[in-house]
């Protein structure tokens, strides 16, 4: 009969799908937590709206995905909570609402409000995240942008933010190119960082009142 050793390492895996299953369990737990973290910072007013706003669309974000690759393994946030002993009350609650604090509370914002502001945000991360990886031709990147100038629009303050011409103005670029056309290094940069100049403006003018509905 063969002892266990004290000092020998418990694998909680035997094979490599075991161990793909707890490397994403255990990123769900870690966004569980930070998504905690994070909103407890935002009740002490340790980081501002501006902020919050979009780590928050992010973490949720980050969450769908990763529940649907372990769908099988979670049969609900509640069972995988208790199962790991998770005490984070502000992430759950956050995760059952499924829309950031500033969206939740607004006074301004009513639910069709709140459901654009939530669809934006994801178009924004979404298109952020294609450039990115990578994604260089028109007909990869022209979809998402037209899609996410689209809901953009939709805010009636949005008229006067200089992000939104910075958007238009890709689109007509991307417009004129074939579908098979790559923009340049160069370019793919610049776009990113004029999308992510947009990205911040959008939340300080929602947090200032100026993304109000149409």
């Amino acid at each position: 009969m063969s002892s266990l050793s004290l000092d020998e390492e418990v694998r909680l895996y035997s094979n490599n799908s075991e161990r793909e299953k707890y490397n994403l369990l255990a990123t769900l737990f870690g966004i569980i937590v930070a998504l905690d973290y994070l909103e407890r910072a935002y009740v002490r007013d340790s980081i501002t709206a501006a902020e919050y706003s979009p780590a928050c669309t992010r973490l949720l974000s980050q969450y769908m995905t990763m529940l649907k690759l372990v769908k099988d393994s979670v049969p609900s946030i509640e069972q995988f909570m208790d199962r790991y002993r998770m005490d984070n009350p502000a992430a759950l609650h956050r995760i059952k609402v499924g829309v950031p604090a500033t969206v939740e509370h607004s006074s301004e914002a009513g639910p069709e409000t709140g459901k654009w502001i939530a669809e934006t945000t994801q178009n924004f991360i979404t298109f952020m995240d294609a450039l990115k990886l990578k994604l260089r031709a028109k007909d990869q990147l022209h979809p998402i942008l037209q899609e996410l100038v689209t809901g953009y629009a939709r805010f009636k303050g949005s008229k006067d933010w200089e992000g939104r011409s910075r958007m238009v103005g890709w689109l007509i670029t991307l417009n004129s190119m074939k579908a098979s056309e790559e923009i340049t290094e160069e370019q793919s940069r610049q776009l990113l960082f004029d999308v992510d100049h947009a990205y911040a403006e959008f939340f300080r003018s929602l947090s200032g009142g100026k993304g109000d509905s149409p």
